[in-house]
């Protein structure tokens, strides 16, 4: 359906129809909007009712774009400061030109010096630039080194990582007919009988391919919700069941219900038998773990488990949507390996109202598009890849540095010193995603030579950048959506350019211009960002100008491409895996030293791995939750999304409160064996006694810039109380959502 993306309106205003991306940040899901803009200037935002996806609806997020664009405290120009005024605002505005001279001379000075790998480049999460700073790296400055700062990389790539060993593909979604454009009404397509929603908040975070309220659509048309979560969500308070967990025992749980299918012969023999290596090796592991022994790990009665299982195993059919749960555990690939079994032994994979999977298709290949002009990088000089040598599996997956040896390498300047650091969009020194960021910003603060881009100022900026370069925001500059990044060929559409602001550059505008100054041989062959796009992101066949003429594009489906030979790069059935099947027995992890079957391990700190050290912090701590009007730590300075949320809020049962004389409302401290912060006390009933869940990523814009304030940086964030380097065998997960605290009173602020 052909749909005009620029057309005028009553009142003589442009409206642009587009879709949202970051930044401000969200997920890859691409919400659509339409943009009014009169002499220049954005002058309303609202919901597009005719994107197949989204319907009109937006979350407040969207909705605040135009004061987050027009916001008095934006960045909109490049500026500079001098090295030893670091933490100080001594900024000076400069040109771009400026800008781009300081930096290129600098990657110069340090690769002439000190060699390529001397540099690093970080981006963050969820953004647009998460797509483009590993291509920085790379492609323009020719450094092996592009680093996601999570401990772990507990965010999606554990999941990302756990389906290319298991399964040999990209992300599985939901099968919430995004794909027709006729979406419920489509014949041959059906709902999920049971949906399992583990670990996850969709409704709050709409994460990289699911459009969180297709969930509730789902639930009108009669699709039953089981959620497994230590708290009760709206979606859970809504759901058929509640598994609420012990945080940290999620493989215990996901075995015992494989168990149950596989004991009640409750799965698919002939998917089994085709599809499936290793089974019999697997459903032997998995026997360990009875319910009953399950109900003592995971506080979860026997019973509950066993429904569950069964609910699940005999809806035709069931889907899976697993969130950071998964993630952000030390034992997350088991659990993983557990749930996609429990997903396809029951013939739930890649079928009508399943979850679905892309095939070997172009937009599948998007991930491996990040090392375009790999010439840049000779063998010698990819294997100085900090943390490849440590955890291959995870580094060669993604092209990555693994975070934790990075920060052993920037305190301890071994093997080699990192010299100069650009920051693409993310807040290392709020500890959005980092663990211990105080180490961070001391570690980094070596470095010689610091760039940053973003919207904001921000406590990484203000504590590290010699330079600072204005992003644009997605009103601001054309752009392509992609839900996961390519692994999962949903829908894509493009974002469309409706105003200016200041001097502000897209990430692709700062990549071209880098690039045609420090690597013109392969960046002169692009004429500006529509040209990059339609080179190397937009699908065969396609103009930018076609695309977004056409809105919404929705990808033919095709149902079991594994029997089709859809899933293979050589056209033959199967999975692409070493054995061309499902590795229940994966071989993948046993190359890398991990046990190739799931297996449960306790949390490397609670009351049973470390009973001692719990007498002094007996609580369970989990953390992370999404909010509606926050996206990690963007947003704290639009005033509209702060009053629905102003403060960081401790979820504690009433029970735990009542021990601990804490009442609602009263700031408390929350303490690890690693450090401590302040929230205000939120007493409430959805979480277990016993259990509290702290949110993260918290910053003041309003308070004191400068060092040693930055913002009140270091004062309500969790992620300061979480350890380094406590992470899985593969060197991804984390322990940020299975801690141990101790909460009491923080007379300074009551």
């Amino acid at each position: 359906m052909r749909k005009e993306w620029e057309r005028q309106g009553d009142g003589g205003e442009t409206i642009v129809r587009t879709c949202a991306w970051s930044p401000p940040g969200c997920h890859p899901v691409g919400c659509g909007l339409l943009l009014h803009v009169k002499d220049g200037k954005l002058v309303k935002v609202e919901g597009d009712p005719e994107h197949p996806i989204t319907r009109g609806a937006l979350c407040p997020r969207c909705l605040a774009l135009k004061d987050y664009v027009y916001h008095p405290d934006r960045i909109v120009h490049p500026m500079k400061r001098d090295p030893k005024d670091r933490g100080k605002d001594a900024w000076e505005r400069i040109t771009w030109e400026e800008a781009y001279d300081l930096i290129c001379t600098m990657v110069n000075e340090v690769k002439e010096t000190y060699g390529p790998e001397a540099i690093m480049v970080f981006g963050g999460t969820g953004r647009i630039a998460s797509t483009y700073y590993p291509m920085i790296a790379l492609n323009v400055f020719g450094t092996p080194n592009a680093c996601y700062a999570q401990s772990g990389m507990a965010c999606y790539y554990p999941r990302v990582t756990e389906m290319a060993y298991v399964v040999g593909s990209g992300y599985p979604e939901i099968d919430y007919a995004s794909r027709y454009p006729d979406r419920y009404d489509h014949p041959g397509w059906e709902p999920p009988k049971y949906i399992l929603v583990w670990g996850k908040e969709p409704l709050k975070s709409n994460p990289d391919g699911l459009w969180g309220h297709s969930v509730v659509d789902l639930m009108k048309l009669g699709s039953k919700v089981i959620c497994v979560d230590p708290r009760v969500t709206w979606l859970g308070s809504r759901a058929d069941m509640v598994l609420q967990l012990r945080p940290g025992t999620d493989a215990a749980l996901a075995m015992a219900m494989v168990n149950v299918v596989i004991q009640e012969d409750l799965y698919d023999h002939d998917f089994v038998d085709r599809w499936v290596y290793g089974f019999a090796e697997f459903a032997e592991r998995v026997a360990e773990m009875t319910p009953e022994k399950a109900e003592e790990i995971t506080w979860v009665p026997a019973a509950h488990i066993r429904e569950a299982a069964r609910k699940f195993a005999t809806g035709k059919h069931s889907a899976l949507a697993w969130g950071l749960a998964l993630d952000q555990n030390v034992n997350g690939p088991q659990a993983a390996m557990a749930l996609i079994a429990l997903l396809c032994i029951t013939d739930n994979l890649d079928v009508p109202g399943g979850c679905v999977l892309s095939g070997v298709s172009t937009t599948d290949s998007q991930k491996n598009r990040y090392r375009e002009g790999a010439s840049l990088m000779t063998p010698d000089l990819w294997e100085k890849r900090i943390g490849a040598k440590e955890y291959p599996g995870i580094c060669d997956i993604d092209n990555h540095n693994q975070p934790d040896v990075v920060l052993d390498v920037l305190e301890s300047g071994k093997p080699y010193q990192i010299h100069m650091g650009y920051f693409n969009s993310t807040n290392i020194v709020d500890g959005a995603i980092a663990a211990q960021p105080r180490r961070w910003k001391e570690a980094l603060k070596k470095l010689d030579f610091m760039v940053c881009s973003d919207t904001f100022m921000n406590p990484t900026a203000m504590a590290l950048a010699d330079v600072f370069l204005p992003l644009s925001t997605f009103a601001e500059y054309n752009g392509f959506v992609l839900p996961h990044y390519g692994l999962n060929d949903l829908f894509y559409a493009t974002i469309n350019k409706a105003v200016s602001v200041g001097e502000c550059k897209s990430d692709i505008e700062i990549l071209i211009d880098l690039g045609k100054r420090l690597q013109p041989n392969y960046w002169n062959q692009f004429a500006d960002d529509v040209d990059f796009l339609e080179k190397l992101k937009l699908p065969d066949g396609y103009t930018f100008e076609q695309l977004r003429e056409q809105g919404v594009v929705q990808p033919e489906v095709t149902y079991r491409k594994y029997e089709k030979g859809l899933m293979r790069a050589d056209g033959q059935p199967g999975f692409n895996t070493r054995t061309g099947r499902i590795e229940l027995y994966c071989l993948g992890y046993a190359a890398h030293g991990d046990d190739p079957l799931p297996y449960y391990m306790e949390p490397p700190y609670s009351p049973v791995s470390t009973p001692e050290l719990a007498e002094e912090y007996p609580l369970v701590l989990t953390s992370g939750a999404r909010t509606y009007v926050s996206f990690h730590s963007e947003h704290r300075q639009i005033r509209s999304l702060r009053a629905m949320h102003p403060d960081p809020l401790l979820d504690v049962h009433p029970q735990t409160a009542a021990a601990l004389g804490i009442r609602d409302g009263a700031w408390v401290w929350i303490e690890t064996p690693w450090g401590k912060c302040t929230q205000k006390a939120h007493v409430t009933k959805t979480t277990l006694p016993g259990v509290v869940h702290a949110e993260h990523a918290w910053w003041f814009p309003e308070h004191e810039a400068e060092e040693p304030h930055l913002y009140g940086h270091g004062e309500s964030n969790i992620n300061a109380a979480m350890p380094h380097h406590v992470i899985g065998k593969l060197g991804i997960c984390n322990t940020f959502k299975s801690q141990i605290c101790k909460v009491y009173r923080n007379d300074e602020k009551n």
